[in-house]
């Protein structure tokens, strides 16, 4: 079986995993996509495939990346998709003295480099629990947004 095969097997899969974490019916899908029910429950059962403006369609309707539509692989992630412009870069450890190495993956798409620095949030709320980084530039300046708002010169 060739690579690309595998890729197309899992497009079946994500198709129903996101119908149903929408909480729609085929149905629905169906009216949304301008297609017919059944062209939808095929797809789900990966007997046909979406042309790729199709693809589109659903990437869209769903807000995921069409390359995740076909090619996102549930059974070897411990993430599910995401929506467009999220990502999970996977984990990191912490070092002795607190440190962390972020992802190459995610440095490069935020330009992040030596250097950079950073604003770390956290919410300590149970269920909520967690940390954030954003750039301190970005961080700084939403904030002068915010303070040009309320406090025009």
């Amino acid at each position: 079986m060739t690579e690309q095969t595998n890729k197309s097997i899992t497009m079946h899969k994500n198709l129903a995993f996101l119908r149903k974490s929408h909480h729609l019916t085929i149905e629905e899908v169906a009216e949304k996509i301008g297609v017919s029910r059944q062209a939808v429950a095929k797809w789900e059962k990966g007997e046909t495939m979406p042309d790729v403006i199709k693809c589109d369609a659903l990437a869209t309707f769903y807000n995921v990346k069409v390359d995740d539509l076909l090619h996102y692989d549930g059974a070897t992630s411990v993430m599910p998709i995401a929506p467009k412009g999220k990502h999970f870069f996977g984990t990191v450890m912490i070092g002795e003295r607190g440190q962390i190495v972020i992802p190459k993956e995610a440095r490069e798409l935020f330009q992040l480099k030596a250097g950079s620095r950073l604003i770390v949030l956290g919410d300590e709320n149970p269920g909520y629990q967690g940390l954030a980084f954003i750039s301190a530039d970005t961080f700084l300046d939403s904030m002068q947004e915010i303070l040009d708002h309320f406090y025009p010169k």
